[in-house]
């Protein structure tokens, strides 16, 4: 083509190589001027035939053109950074939103990358640029200019709000980060009790060695699953039971250890092994008991056991492996103490994603928190408050003097 289409309309054209004069395919162009790109530079994109002859003579072109090559990997999403199109926060979203494999983790990301989580970094960054420059106007101009009454007092009331606005959103109990990476949960309980049988009914696949032998399971088997649009890293364990085999000691002692680090557990019993419920119950992971093999007990004893298994500390269930009686309801609980650990994107405020965030977060609390300090000089708190800035900033990637500066001579009449 000769000419630029018009912009932002998907053109019918003939991509003709200017050497040769041969056509190489008919396509689509699609022309985006700057700055109402995805990167905020002059964009063209071609969409074209996809066989592979159309695809090598159309980039032997290009690339024969000189100042063309092929984008690194991430580059239009850094150019877009970098011509203030996207945030950080707003390009790990757009990330995230790429790698989501269940719908919660979609929610996520979505909310993330259209920048609801850059709006509270934002209004923070917002309130401090504008503390800082009460410390500074008070430290340039408070003797010889008209600088309000008291402006380091309402400085001070504004950075304790933010403190304690920050410190509410560290205690998430880390549900963006978790919905990110995926939910840990383990499934634990004495051997035979039916633990692989149950996680291949979650599974719906055979996912784990089935037997009537006691200790079939001897290592952690793990699978990655989708459990009511929320990723979950499931571990099958081995059977807990003392033993003198050591591989399956070691088996028991790397199942304590799962259950140990997951956010959530499944205790598998029947109606023999209630004792197996002491090793889980004050775990900081939630649990579920499930009371497995219900179509081999009898009425009387499936009662005995549903009164014994009432308790504050854990929600219960009874089940069969082998029907799938109850399992519908155990999905009800696994659906309800997910969304407990992960939280609903369409309803909670905006989460933490990730570690970074949570760093530069608690740094800057500390920052502010020595700014408060009473015995503190005015130089040195407004130092306090200019670090804390600059840790908002690492999570955004937005911060600068000029900030500063404009709201200083925007709000005091400095400078006539």
């Amino acid at each position: 083509m000769d000419h630029l289409p018009q912009a932002r309309v998907a053109t019918l054209t003939k991509l003709v190589n200017p050497v040769t004069h041969e056509l190489i395919d008919k396509a689509i162009a699609l022309w985006f001027p700057r700055p109402n790109s995805f990167t905020g530079e002059d964009v063209v994109e071609y969409h074209v035939h996809g066989s592979i002859a159309v695809l090598s003579a159309l980039t032997d072109l290009l690339q024969s053109i000189k100042g063309i090559r092929y984008a690194e990997p991430g580059e239009f999403t850094k150019r877009a950074f970098l011509n203030g199109k996207f945030d950080l926060t707003e390009v790990e979203g757009l990330a995230d939103l790429i790698n989501a494999e269940t719908e919660v983790q979609r929610r996520q990301a979505l909310r993330q990358m259209e920048g609801h989580l850059s709006k509270v970094y934002s209004k923070w960054t917002n309130s401090l640029a504008k503390c800082l420059a009460y410390y500074e106007a008070t430290i340039d101009f408070g003797e010889s200019e008209d600088i309000e009454d008291n402006i380091l007092d309402k400085a001070r009331v504004e950075i304790k709000s933010i403190i304690d606005e920050i410190r509410t959103h560290l205690r998430d109990a880390r549900r963006g980060e978790r919905l990110r990476s995926g939910v840990r949960l383990a499934i634990v309980g004495e051997p035979n009790v039916g633990k692989s049988s149950l996680l291949n009914i979650l599974s719906e696949r055979p996912a784990a060695i089935v037997s009537p032998v006691a200790g079939t399971t001897r290592d952690v088997i793990e699978t990655a699953l989708n459990i009511a649009g929320y990723p979950v890293i499931v571990s099958d364990t081995a059977g807990l039971r003392k033993t003198n085999d050591p591989v399956e000691r070691e088996g028991v002692k790397r199942a304590i250890e799962k259950a140990e680090n997951a956010d959530l557990i499944l205790v598998v019993i029947d109606s023999s092994c209630l004792g197996s419920l002491s090793h889980f119950v004050g775990t900081a992971a939630r649990l579920i008991v499930v009371a497995n093999k219900i179509d081999l007990r009898s009425p009387e004893e499936e009662s005995y056991i549903s009164s014994m298994l009432k308790n504050e500390a854990y929600v219960s269930c009874s089940i069969s492996c082998t029907t799938s009686a109850g399992i519908d309801h155990l999905l009800q609980l696994l659906e309800s103490e997910l969304k407990k650990l992960c939280g609903d994107p369409l309803i909670d405020s905006p989460s933490l994603t990730r570690s970074r965030h949570r760093k530069h977060l608690r740094e800057c609390v500390e920052c502010l928190d020595r700014s408060q300090c009473a015995e503190m000089e005015t130089v040195l708190a407004a130092e306090e408050v200019r670090l804390a800035l600059t840790e908002l900033g690492r999570i955004t990637g937005k911060v600068g003097t000029e900030d500063i500066l404009d709201i200083i001579f925007d709000q005091f009449c400095i400078g006539k």
